[in-house]
C-alpha cells in the first residue's frame, strides 16, 4: 500500500471501536428502512431465470435438456476424463476429487467419491439440480456405477477466487481491481441471497472463497450448494469431517451442526474480509471472538497492513470503509445481529454503485481522500 492511501486507511483505528459500539444501531435503522422494500434480490436476473425455466439458460441445455439432471452412463463419463487420468484432476472438495471432462463438446467438472448406488442420491440430486441461478454454479447430471457417486457440474473456466486473490508474494496471472471484488462479492452475496429465499430456505453450511468460482467474464456464481444436505442424507453416520480448522464456520454453530441463514452470513463475512485483505482467514488467529477481531483489524490499521496492498490507490476512503463496515457486521456476535442477506446485497450494490460514481476509469480511484477521523463519520 502506498505511503499516502496507508496512512489514510490508518486514521481509521481510533474509529474502530466506536464501530463496535454504533454497529447494531446503523444497522437497526436500516433493517426499517428495508422492511419496506419488497425483495429484488430472490430473483437477481428474473430474465436471466424465466429463460433457464424455458430450457435456454445457457449453451448446456442443449446437451442436457431440461431443467433437472441427466443419469450419465459411466462409460461416458470415462471418456469425458480419459478415465480419470490425473491430468484431469483439477481440485479436491467436500464431495471427493474434482475432475474435468469434455463431455459431448461440453467442458464440465466432475466430482466423484466412493459410495454404493442409493434411491437417496437420485432423489436428492434431482431436487438440487432444479435450483438454478445465475450466481450459481448449475448440477447438470449424475452417475452411480462401479462403487463410485459422481456429480457432473458446468464448468467455470477461470476456477476459484482463491486463484486469482491470496497474496503470496508472487505476481498473480489476473489483478482484481477493487470494483472488480465488490462486483464478485455482489455475485455470490445473490447466490446465497437466492438460496435463502425458497421455501424452505437452503442453508449452504460450507461457503468459503473456495467455493465462489468466477467464468471468462469474471461473474461469480457459489458452488457446491446443497451438497452438505446431500452428504447428510446418504452418508449414515453424517458427512465426514476434515481435522483442520474451518475459519469460515460460524463459532456460534454447535457440535450438532445447527447451521442457519446467520452461519452463512458470517461465512460470507470471512469471505468479504479475505477480498479486503487479499489474504487466507486461516491466518487471523483472532476469529473466534469479536472482539478480538475487533482488535486485529485494529492493530493491522495502525500499522497499515490491512487493504491489500494491490490496491493502493485503486479505491475511494468511502467505498473501502463502507466494506469494511459491512464486513464486521457480518461477523459480529451475536448472530442475531448480522443482517440478512438481501440487506448485504442492498449494500454491495449501494456500494458498488457510489465507487462507480466516484471514479470514471476501472482501477483508478478518487484523487482526494477524507481525513481517517472522518473514515467512519457519518454523512
Amino acid at each position: 500500500m502506498s505511503k499516502h492511501t496507508g496512512t489514510i486507511v490508518g486514521g481509521a483505528v481510533g474509529a474502530l471501536a466506536f464501530i463496535a459500539i454504533v454497529i447494531g444501531f446503523v444497522w437497526l435503522i436500516k433493517c426499517r428502512h428495508f422492511e419496506n422494500k419488497n425483495s429484488e434480490t430472490a430473483s437477481s436476473d428474473p430474465s436471466a431465470l424465466v429463460e433457464w425455466n424455458r430450457g435456454a439458460g445457457t449453451g448446456d441445455q442443449t446437451l442436457f435438456g431440461s431443467q433437472e439432471a441427466r443419469q450419465i452412463a459411466m462409460e461416458e463419463i470415462e471418456q469425458a476424463t480419459n478415465v480419470f487420468s490425473e491430468s484431469n484432476l483439477i481440485g479436491y472438495g467436500s464431495f471427493g476429487l474434482v475432475y474435468k471432462g469434455l463431455l459431448r463438446d461440453t467442458v464440465v467438472a466432475i466430482k466423484r467419491r466412493p459410495g454404493a448406488p442409493r434411491q437417496e442420491f437420485v432423489a436428492e440430486v434431482t431436487h438440487f439440480s432444479q435450483i438454478r441461478h445465475r450466481h450459481l454454479v448449475t448440477l447438470l447430471g449424475y452417475c452411480q456405477e462401479s462403487g463410485f457417486q459422481m456429480l457432473v457440474f458446468e464448468y467455470l473456466p477461470n476456477g476459484s477466487m482463491c486463484n486469482h486473490l491470496y497474496d503470496t508474494g508472487e505476481e498473480p496471472s489476473t489483478k482484481l481491481e477493487f470494483k472488480q471484488r465488490l462486483s464478485i462479492a455482489m455475485g455470490a452475496a445473490k447466490g446465497l441471497c437466492y438460496l435463502h429465499g425458497l421455501n424452505p430456505p437452503l442453508v449452504h453450511k460450507n461457503f468459503k472463497t473456495a467455493n465462489v468460482l468466477v467464468d471468462e467474464n469474471f461473474i461469480a456464481k457459489v458452488a457446491d450448494a446443497g451438497i452438505s444436505q446431500l452428504l447428510e442424507k446418504i452418508e449414515e453416520a453424517g458427512p465426514s469431517r476434515t481435522s483442520s480448522v474451518n475459519v469460515f464456520q460460524d463459532p456460534e454453530v454447535g457440535q450438532p451442526g445447527t447451521f442457519t441463514q446467520l452461519s452463512d452470513i458470517y461465512s460470507f463475512g470471512v469471505f468479504l474480509l479475505e477480498l479486503v485483505t487479499g489474504q487466507e482467514a486461516l491466518h487471523i488467529d483472532s476469529l473466534g471472538s469479536y472482539d478480538s477481531l475487533i482488535q486485529w483489524v485494529r492493530s493491522r490499521l495502525s500499522s497499515n497492513n490491512f487493504v491489500d496492498h494491490r490496491l493502493a490507490g485503486r479505491f475511494t476512503t468511502e467505498g473501502i470503509r463502507d466494506l469494511i463496515i459491512l464486513t464486521l457486521q457480518c461477523m459480529s456476535f451475536p448472530g442475531i445481529r448480522r443482517p440478512k442477506m438481501e440487506m448485504v446485497v442492498h449494500e454491495l450494490e449501494r456500494i458498488h454503485e457510489k465507487e462507480m460514481a466516484l471514479t470514471t476509469v476501472m482501477g483508478e480511484g478518487t484523487t482526494t481522500f477524507a481525513l481517517g477521523s472522518e473514515l467512519f463519520t457519518s454523512n
